[in-house]
């Protein structure tokens, strides 16, 4: 709670406790969840390190003075300064090559989380909607999008598309759908029954105007928090693809396939497969504390917060 004084301002300070005006200044809901979300200690420094990765990855090749497609003559060399996390056996240079491995694994889970999210919201959303047969039906889809083993048929789909990460992505988007519009539908299902989508159809708003403009905006919450599990899962299952062979292809690089090329050198150039590999598990966590912080924020059970 804030106090307020009046014009005479110091006159307010003389007055008993009792006697003194008080107001009260309410959040909005973006406010409340901005607010919890910045209390979430190990989401923001996750998204801190986040950022500064990204910001590392897409910035860091620009500025550095080795290419990672550019040869040098010091081969299999230690970390260094010339070289911080040294080269491999043909000379390249390691910290250009993970700058560039982690810009594309990012590209890739973005890609993936942003095409999942997107088809699968707007699925889950109208089938919540209109339920009965549709439901039936658009569900029954997502059920068979859900059974398909998703390694085997990226692996199979992958090898037919020449290693381009952008195919990569689509694919891996493509049969990962399906699990937020089964988060989106639940939610569309309780919040069609509330007061305002009735006052909006009393006010002859269409069907497409309800869905867009008042059910997925109030199911922003599941959205937010399953968007940042498919970046995790996206940079996951692309480093799979790339260790078995079947993702980015040379001469353009991912983190996986930075650590497939560098597993038969663990033990006389650890620094060529760790690196990689750690960077890897850092995305992956910094991602899953920012989704566990976004998944408190928007949770509608915490205590609103006034002051």
């Amino acid at each position: 709670m804030t106090e307020t004084t009046e014009a005479t301002g110091a006159m307010d300070g003389e007055r008993p406790p009792e006697e003194r005006e008080f107001t009260v200044v309410e959040r909005t809901q973006a406010q409340l969840v901005l607010r919890r979300f910045l209390r979430h200690r190990a989401a923001m420094i996750s998204l801190v390190i986040f950022v500064l990765i990204v910001l590392w990855a897409f910035i860091g090749p620009h500025l550095w003075h080795y290419s990672y497609q550019k040869y040098t003559p010091d081969n299999s060399q230690p970390p260094s300064a010339k070289h911080p996390f040294g080269t491999n056996s043909a000379g390249y240079d390691s910290y250009a090559q993970v700058m560039r491995g982690t810009q594309t694994s990012l590209k890739v889970a973005i890609l993936i989380a942003l095409g999942s999210t997107f088809v699968g919201a707007v699925w889950g959303a109208v089938a919540g909607f209109y339920r009965g047969v549709v439901d039936a039906v658009m569900m029954r889809i997502s059920d068979l999008v859900l059974t398909l083993p998703l390694l085997a048929i990226a692996l199979v789909i992958s090898s037919r598309t020449g290693g381009s990460w952008y195919w990569i992505a689509l694919v891996i988007a493509g049969l990962t759908w399906a699990y937020v519009s089964r988060v989106v539908r639940s939610t569309v299902l309780s919040l069609r029954e509330k007061e305002f989508v009735e006052a909006a159809r009393a006010l002859g708003a269409s069907d497409a105007r309800i869905i867009f403009r008042h059910l997925l905006p109030n199911s922003l919450g599941p959205i937010f928090v399953n968007a940042t599990i498919l970046v995790a899962t996206g940079i996951l299952t692309e480093t799979a693809l790339s260790f078995l062979g079947f993702g980015v292809q040379p001469p353009d690089t991912s983190l996986g396939l930075l650590v497939s090329q560098a597993q038969t050198a663990v033990d006389t150039r650890p620094w060529l497969f760790y690196i990689p590999g750690a960077f890897i598990i850092a995305i992956a966590l910094t991602i899953n504390f920012i989704g566990d912080g976004l998944r408190d924020a928007f949770d509608p059970r915490q205590q609103r917060v006034r002051q």
